[in-house]
């Protein structure tokens, strides 16, 4: 790896070659034309190794729960796909939870900690995803618990601990805050949240939205006491079609819905697909495999931790890159023609997003002119309900969200922006 002048620690040449191999339609669209899928926050590009294993789990006609051959190695790759999940969150108590979508694994987990808790308000921010804000809306009204709402920082565009913490009293039974901005990239202090919350009620539930930071920074429930937890595969390299969640033994053992055969600690219900495991052992591996250049420790979590590290830095790199340049060719924050949105001054607390608008071009206008080019970016807007809160809590109208992953190159960076000039260039 190479050290930036500012952030971060760059792949060499070498690794991100075989790194970028590994990647499915990288940089093809779906004419065969080239494209830039700078969008990776809306759904990240897909693991070779993912389709594969997923097709090939899928023509067994098996049930993964009989006792003979095809069976029992359908329920391997079960049993090892959840160790590798357990491996990647370091969770090494409480109970794993699948559902179709991360934003009713949100649910499932929600439910049961406001109804059973002992408490008469909830903290959340004005940054969640539906999946956290509604469902801390729908069973606090249920339920008839006080729903408080931390608001934004307009400066770094995340939510800050203090302004969690100024709403959290002995009567607080849960905080539910995301891990990072899926808008903005800005991380959530959420060690700092847990531990002064549980000075202040030591029972208090402690959930996190990790969809968007999941592929981006190392998660780790045993060193932050986490309650609960959701990610989604196919925001982290994987397939659609299914959510991994984590609950803690706390929760686990509070009524919920579950098929009274399988124990009161079980929350999965029906029949599971063994490739949805397998793909997600895919996922850990080739994190583990980034481990294995950088470290000779051959313990599964150390090299998660080790590939998550270097997935961060490489991604800080980029960013730096994004909004600075290089060699003369100047980046977002010294472009005219460009608004770019809150504090970047501390790359190492932010997921690779950056929140920008093109001042001679709306929203809307701005995607479709960069997608004429082959590049793929996203609005975020007000006029969306999944955007209206997030984007007014800053006092805008909407941003123009730009989300390259870890496997992207500093050249494709580097054209980016050289797109970015041409589309402002077209209006001068």
């Amino acid at each position: 790896m190479s050290k930036n002048p500012r952030e971060g620690l760059s792949f060499d040449e070498a690794l991100l070659a075989e790194v970028r191999d590994r990647f499915c339609r990288i940089d093809t669209d779906a004419d065969g034309s080239r494209r830039l899928f700078f969008e990776n926050a809306g759904g990240s590009l897909r693991l070779k190794s993912a389709v594969k294993v997923s097709d090939e789990l899928n023509c067994y006609p098996d049930c993964f729960a009989r006792d003979h051959k095809s069976s029992k190695v359908l329920h391997q790759y079960e049993v090892k796909g959840r160790e590798d999940f357990r491996a990647l969150i370091n969770a090494k108590h409480g109970e794993i939870l699948t559902s179709l979508t991360a934003t009713m694994l949100m649910f499932d987990i929600v439910g049961p900690i406001v109804e059973y808790g002992k408490g008469t308000n909830i903290v959340t921010s004005v940054l969640e995803h539906p999946s956290v804000f509604d469902s801390c809306k729908f069973y606090g009204e249920k339920f008839g618990k006080e729903v408080r709402v931390a608001g934004s920082d307009s400066k770094t565009g995340g939510v800050a601990a203090e302004e969690v913490l100024s709403l959290v009293d002995e009567n607080t039974l849960m905080v539910n805050v995301t891990s990072a901005s899926n808008m903005t990239g800005a991380m959530t202090d959420l060690e700092r949240i847990v531990e002064e919350s549980r000075k202040i009620n030591p029972d208090i539930f402690i959930v996190t939205d990790a969809v968007q930071h999941a592929p981006h920074g190392l998660l780790d429930v045993e060193k932050i006491r986490i309650d609960g937890l959701n990610i989604a595969p196919y925001k982290f390299f994987g397939n659609r079609g299914i959510a991994f969640g984590y609950v803690s033994d706390r929760v686990k053992n509070l009524p919920h819905k579950h098929i009274f055969a399988d124990g009161d600690s079980q929350w999965e219900m029906g029949s599971i697909v063994p490739a949805h495991y397998a793909v997600m052992s895919e996922m850990v591996d080739y994190i583990a495999w980034i481990g294995t250049h950088f470290t000779e420790n051959g313990d599964r979590r150390s090299l998660i931790e080790e590939g998550m590290k270097r997935i961060h830095m490489q991604e800080e790199a980029l960013l730096e890159r994004l909004l600075y340049g290089k060699d003369g060719n100047s980046g977002l924050l010294a472009m005219d023609g460009v608004d770019t949105f809150f504090d970047y001054s501390n790359l190492a607390n932010r997921d690779l997003i950056l929140a920008m608008k093109l001042s001679d071009y709306d929203f809307y206008e701005t995607t479709r002119a960069y997608e004429e080019r082959g590049v793929i970016v996203y609005e975020r807007v007000a006029s969306s309900e999944y955007s209206k809160r997030m984007v007014e809590s800053f006092g805008l109208s909407g941003i123009i969200r730009v989300s390259p992953l870890h496997c992207n190159t500093m050249e494709e960076i580097d054209e980016f922006l050289d797109i970015t000039r041409a589309i402002i260039a077209q209006r001068r």
